[in-house]
């Protein structure tokens, strides 16, 4: 199955999350969480982008950020009308600590940005506070209530996604009806094209060759080997997903799986 195309565009709102395979832990400790942390940092240097809201799970993260990668297959990307839906997507994204039950209150939660949200951490380096105080429309106290009467209500994820489109646009009808035009531009754009002829410069066949030379393997015997765990032969599938516009079922042909 082809991959859907993501909307890449300047001044959009993106919840981006991603989540262990399997459902497996992804943070085992404290080290694990800084460090990641400190990769958003370094991404923030490279790369022009705001961070609006953040919270780290064990298995999974949530990030509110303008402009956007990670685990259990791709990252997941939703484009947001932020009109009408920051202020409950930061909700969201501050209280799953709290169903998942680690915590009771998100304020106990270290790996988030509730805190610095509602005044209770002066200085938070990873979010854009500036930015946060554009669209939030509230003071840190009401947030704080604003939040808590989400708790009292039993907000469930069903509600903040349940206005989700096409599995890419969170908004109302006249936004989304504004994005997909913005898709259909994009897509149909000369930049696009290209990037895509590009994209499919590369024959399967020569990368076959060449991880079966480095592998000193006979590209046939690379093709039709069932050993596992086959390193080589995951080496030509990657590199062929990567360099090349071939489906999974395409790549599956090839190697006859």
């Amino acid at each position: 199955m082809a991959r859907p195309y993501r909307l890449q565009a300047e001044d959009c709102f993106y919840h981006i999350t991603s989540r262990g395979n399997g459902r497996k832990k992804i943070f085992l400790n404290n080290t694990d969480f800084e460090k990641f942390l400190e990769y958003i940092l370094k991404a923030k240097e490279k790369y022009d982008f705001y961070l609006l809201a953040y919270v780290l799970m064990s298995n999974h993260y949530h990030l509110r950020r303008k402009t956007g990668h990670l685990f259990q297959g791709r990252y997941k990307s939703l484009v947001i009308d932020e009109d009408s839906y920051f202020q409950e997507l930061t909700r969201y994204i501050h209280l799953n600590p709290v169903r998942a039950k680690m915590v009771k209150n998100p304020e106990d939660y270290r790996w988030s940005s509730y805190n610095a949200y509602v005044g209770r951490k002066r200085k938070d380096r990873y979010i854009d506070k500036e930015e946060i105080r554009k669209y939030l429309g509230m003071e840190s106290k009401n947030y704080r209530f604003f939040v808590l009467n989400g708790m009292l209500t039993g907000e469930k994820e069903d509600d903040i996604f349940r206005d989700v489109y096409g599995g890419f646009l969170l908004g109302k009808a006249q936004f989304i009806k504004e994005k997909l035009k913005e898709l259909k531009t994009q897509a149909e754009s000369d930049k696009i094209s290209y990037s895509k002829e590009l994209h499919l410069g590369i024959e399967p066949g020569v990368i076959i060759e060449e991880v079966a030379r480095r592998f000193k393997k006979n590209p046939q015997d690379l093709i039709d080997s069932k050993k596992r765990p086959a390193i080589e032969k995951q080496a030509a599938i990657y590199l062929i997903r990567r360099h090349t516009g071939l489906t999974n079922g395409e790549i599956g042909k090839i190697f006859k799986m």
